[in-house]
């Protein structure tokens, strides 16, 4: 039970990188998820019922599709006016993260890093270290209110 999970992911994720759902794909997509998950998900998953949560899947596409049109755009464009006006005012600031998964820190931590403009360089615990191009506080719960908030609501709705 604990493989189907990782093998639902694996598969996924290998159809939508060959972009094909031809048999060939679909069998070569099954072993290769199938053997990923067999090795892998005493490592990856701890709680099945979980990890199969429709609800939960649902939320990681609602938050995939956020992260992409709305968060990276924003963060593309303040990006860009950045390097044209010269305005940064970088720091490196410590940001709270109300999260208790490492899971949902991993997701928090990675999102912030992808997105333009900050960077994770240390994760302690409860807090994040990042570097922003363009710190307005230096104070940990207004950093998090800019910077994580919104990746923390779906981070715990994916994983806590």
């Amino acid at each position: 039970m604990r493989e189907l999970p990782v093998f639902l992911l694996v598969l996924g994720t290998y159809l939508i990188f060959t972009g094909s759902a031809k048999p060939y794909d679909l069998v070569t997509g099954a072993l290769v998820a199938l053997v990923i998950s067999v090795l892998t998900s005493k490592y990856l998953v701890e709680r099945p019922g979980k990890a199969l949560n429709p609800l939960r899947w649902l939320w990681a596409l609602i938050y995939f599709l956020w992260y992409m049109i709305v968060a990276e755009v924003k963060a593309h464009i303040n990006v860009i006016v950045r390097i044209f006006t010269g305005n940064v005012k970088p720091a490196i600031v410590k940001v709270p993260v109300n999260l208790s998964s490492d899971y949902s820190k991993m997701l928090v931590a990675n999102s912030i890093t992808n997105t333009p403009g900050t960077v994770v360089v240390d994760v302690d615990g409860k807090y994040l270290y990042v570097n922003w191009i363009y710190a307005t506080t230096d104070r940990p719960e207004e950093a998090r209110e800019r910077i994580s908030k919104e990746f923390e609501k779906f981070a715990s709705k994916i994983f806590e």
